[in-house]
């Protein structure tokens, strides 16, 4: 038997958690009436209002999620630089049974994020793509790992919190289940300075 390490260097980091608290009534109350006179979007619908997490009635639940992209900063980018993570844009996705969404990015973001309203951690999962497609020489895969994959996806469930890069591709497959998955995207950039004055790369963000 050879002995060996595998190690993986420039990871991607794809960061999980979960809300751990019921929503409240009111926030319930947003969320079904967003679902009318949504906007169609490609394989499903979403929210009219993509600005969703500065109403009232989710003003609990945004302090909630900055908490977890302070914890992502803190833990994954690790700067001193004097910075401030906020959210951008926020809005609701409903997603039908054989209903889909499209593979895509988030640009203009640093990081974006998805909160799981319903789901169902049998059927749903998001689904991430590999920066880079191409491949020199293509092998015929005996046994998927997260070198070998050009692909990778993670089951979620209700009140599951997903943060990645805004430059990683991703999509949802067909929806299986008769249930509709919600789920609440948002993206997320920074205010104040990156970067260093003495080297030339200081910028100012406000």
């Amino acid at each position: 038997m050879i002995e060996s390490k595998l190690c993986s260097i420039f990871p991607t980091p794809v960061y999980t958690s979960n809300l751990n608290r019921p929503l409240t009534k009111k926030e319930k109350n947003l969320i079904e009436k967003s679902k009318i006179n949504p906007i169609k979007n490609e394989g499903n619908i979403t929210s009219a209002d993509n600005y969703i997490l500065k109403r009232k009635e989710f003003s609990q639940l945004k302090k909630d999620l900055d908490l977890y992209v302070k914890d992502y900063f803190d833990k994954i980018v690790s700067t001193d630089n004097n910075i401030q993570p906020y959210i951008t844009q926020s809005w609701l996705n409903y997603t039908e049974t054989n209903q889909f969404h499209h593979k895509h990015e988030h640009p203009n973001s640093l990081i974006s994020g998805v909160f799981y309203i319903d789901c169902l951690e049998e059927q749903d999962k998001i689904t991430f793509f590999k920066k880079d497609y191409y491949s020199t020489i293509k092998f015929k895969v005996k046994d998927y790992n997260m070198w070998n994959s050009d692909s990778w996806w993670f089951s979620v469930k209700t009140g599951d919190i997903i943060l990645f890069p805004s430059s990683l591709t991703h999509m949802v497959e067909t929806k299986q289940g008769t249930n509709t998955r919600t789920s609440l995207a948002f993206n997320v950039f920074v205010k104040g300075t990156v970067g260093e004055n003495r080297s030339l790369t200081e910028l100012i963000l406000e």
